[in-house]
């Protein structure tokens, strides 16, 4: 009974290894996806993800009021609508 059984299991291994032999040498069907995946690195030097203002350290945000302090108007801004807000007004898209 055991013979039997290994023997079965080895069949079947065989038949696992040998197909997906002879379906990994075959050409891609479609040349036009062969572009369609890139890998992590790449799409995160293209596509970089926006952080949501909650996300800012204390140093950050230290960083961005002495910035906009210089600025009489982002000062006032920033006064009454907030940091990120002037800032954005002012200087445009925070560098990090």
């Amino acid at each position: 009974m055991k013979t039997l059984a290994v023997l079965v299991l080895c069949s079947l291994a065989v038949i696992c290894l040998t197909s997906d032999a002879s379906t990994g040498a075959q050409p891609a069907e479609n040349p036009a996806q062969d572009g369609m995946f890139v890998e992590r690195d790449a799409a995160a030097s293209v596509v970089r993800q926006k952080r949501a203002p909650g996300e800012l350290s204390l140093a950050q945000l230290e960083s961005l009021r002495e910035v906009c302090e210089l600025n009489a108007a982002c000062d006032e801004m920033m006064d009454t609508q907030g940091i990120v807000a002037a800032y954005t007004a002012y200087y445009g898209p925070i560098p990090y």
